[in-house]
């Protein structure tokens, strides 16, 4: 089906943080499957431990115990603030069951009744991005999304992201008349919506007014988590916890796998409530179990950390000798965002100039370039990426119309 717009690139293997297409030309990778591929291409430990597994047991469903299951959800409740996690095999998935959990929350800890008007709502931001599912795509805050597609699902609502003021009206304005609110849906740091960082001081005020409430704060760390914010969790940078997180993109290193993970006070889901054919097979979460290994034994979190902080001094200098092109950077990890002026090339424009230049890069937005590479990537990697994507800017500035 005609539901995307590719490149005209054809990728047909890869090695570490570099990919060559069919014509044999290679392209450093900024993009990592989008997020995806955190210990880089063809990675060896993964080559051995899926091709061990895959001679063991590839799928028994989840009607049986799955020690491969059980040992990530060991490691994932060792290594975070959860209690219990349900495995499934996106991020959309996981916000999917996260919106079901929400509901039941609200139903059952707060009492709030089943009638169209006055049934649960989430709160979520706007310019967030949540999955492509109907429930998910409602819970993202962008209109953008949901054209074409209404009626979106009922029980939303939405607020300007790390604006206290805002988040305080609206909470107030849902509880005016009695217990409404059933759950807050945050990212710790927006990454479609443009790579903006969450505000400790915002995500401290609504943590505060959830614990009053007995609201869930749900984050959804699908794009952040798994060690690209330069600590394995991105809620450690914002100095709370969540009730539940959800993870997918890195935790299986380019193998479907996403999780919802919560803590024991919002683990309401029983038998028969929410289920996955493929979620948690020995498979995926092998897969899984290498990443988080790798993670550990390599400190691939600190390694993001430095290497985040180096490329985004490089794409600050590259912004000092380019302040018409470049407006500023932001991130966190190595989820970086170039962020471009509005009278300068689109986003799409400079990522296309610099797949020409060798280099993978994405959009988030118009006018932002997101960096999101293996979490694997080595300083003289940065060095060259920003090389590239120099010749890439002055390529679109001398292509770019000036104003009349």
């Amino acid at each position: 089906m005609n539901t995307y717009g590719r490149f005209p690139l054809e990728l047909v293997r890869g090695r570490g943080v570099w990919v060559w297409d069919s014509n044999g030309r290679r392209y450093l990778d900024g993009v990592a499957g989008i997020a995806v591929c955190t210990l880089g291409h063809s990675s060896r430990a993964l080559r051995h431990a899926l091709g061990q597994q895959l001679r063991k047991l590839q799928h028994v469903s989840n009607l049986y115990r799955v020690p491969e299951q059980e040992q990530l959800a060991g490691w994932i409740r060792d290594n975070s603030c959860a209690d219990s996690v349900f495995f499934c095999n996106s991020g959309a998935e996981a916000n999917e069951a996260a919106i079901k959990l929400a509901r039941k929350h609200g139903h059952v800890a707060r009492g709030i009744d089943t009638s169209s008007e006055r049934g649960p709502l989430i709160l979520s931001a706007q310019a967030s991005f949540h999955g492509r599912t109907l429930a998910a795509v409602t819970a993202t805050g962008q209109p953008k999304y949901h054209q074409g597609f209404e009626p979106m699902v009922q029980g939303f609502r939405y607020f300007p992201y790390n604006d206290i003021a805002a988040f305080e009206a609206l909470l107030h304005k849902c509880e005016a008349a009695g217990p409404r609110v059933a759950a807050v849906l945050l990212e710790p740091l927006q990454g479609e919506g443009g790579v903006n960082p969450g505000n400790p001081a915002f995500f401290k005020r609504v943590r505060e007014l959830c614990d009053k409430l007995n609201i869930l704060l749900i984050l959804d760390e699908v794009q952040v988590g798994v060690g690209r914010s330069g600590r394995l969790w991105g809620y450690q940078k914002l100095g709370i916890e969540p009730d539940a997180f959800t993870l997918a993109k890195g935790l299986g290193g380019g193998f479907p796998i996403g999780a919802l993970c919560v803590k024991a006070k919002a683990d309401h889901l029983k038998p028969g409530e929410h289920a996955s054919t493929f979620g948690g097979n020995p498979m995926a979460c092998r897969a899984g179990l290498t990443v988080a290994e790798e993670l550990c034994r390599r400190q691939l979190p600190a390694h993001a950390e430095a290497m985040g902080a180096l490329l985004q001094e490089k794409l600050s200098d590259l912004a000092s000798r380019h302040p018409s092109l470049i407006e500023g950077v932001r991130g966190w990890g190595l989820l970086q965002g170039l962020v471009l002026r509005a009278e300068g090339p689109a986003a799409i424009d400079v990522v296309k100039a610099a797949m020409a230049e060798g280099l993978l890069l994405v959009p988030a937005g118009t006018n932002v370039v997101r960096f999101v590479p293996p979490l694997t990537i080595q300083p003289r990697h940065i060095r060259e990426a920003v090389k590239r994507l120099e010749r890439a800017l002055l390529a679109c500035q001398k292509s770019t119309p000036s104003p009349s």
